[in-house]
């Protein structure tokens, strides 16, 4: 059972870092749902391991990682699933995102898992390189290498005129 300290400090984590990381894995899943879920797959891992979660020097980074790798084991375990599921997702969880973002949200699915992520925690989550290499257990020079492909395809993505801005991500085809 964990110290009553070790939940106090995840609470505290929680208040401060729950709306951010769930911004950056929707952008490495594509899908505000399934980021909730491994954030707070995280978070549960966080009180479950409290030792480990409290010598962190940086808590936010380590359920970042955390996240990040419970959604890789989602995708590896669940491909069909997640085609199925991603069709029946409600549109309603996309209501409130302006097209703009909906067109990234669906051009990002539409890239690799790889530069994906690369993607979303360098340019949404605002991480350095470094810090991006360390949460996808990745070398620095192949998440640059990942970054400047994804960027490439995703002005390509973003470019292309038969792309219609509007749709919801839910009605594209995943290629997570």
């Amino acid at each position: 059972m964990p110290r009553a300290s070790a939940v106090d400090r995840v609470q505290e984590v929680y208040a401060t870092s729950y709306r951010r990381l769930v911004g950056q894995l929707t952008g490495v899943t594509g899908d505000p749902v399934e980021a909730e879920d491994a954030v707070m797959e995280a978070f549960a891992r966080a009180v479950g391991s409290s030792r480990s979660f409290l010598a962190a020097d940086n808590p936010e980074a380590w359920l970042r990682t955390v996240a990040v790798n419970v959604s890789r084991t989602r995708w590896r375990r669940s491909r069909f699933f997640r085609d199925v599921s991603h069709r029946l997702a409600a549109a309603a969880s996309y209501d409130d995102l302006p097209d703009d973002r909906l067109a990234l949200l669906a051009a990002l699915r539409r890239l690799p898992a790889p530069q994906r992520e690369a993607i979303a925690l360098h340019h949404l989550a605002d991480l350095p390189v470094h810090e991006v290499a360390e949460a996808v257990g990745a070398p620095v020079g192949t998440v640059k290498a990942r970054l400047a492909r994804g960027r490439a395809a995703l002005a390509d993505l973003l470019a292309e005129p038969d792309s219609e801005p509007a749709a919801h991500p839910d009605t594209e085809r995943s290629t997570r």
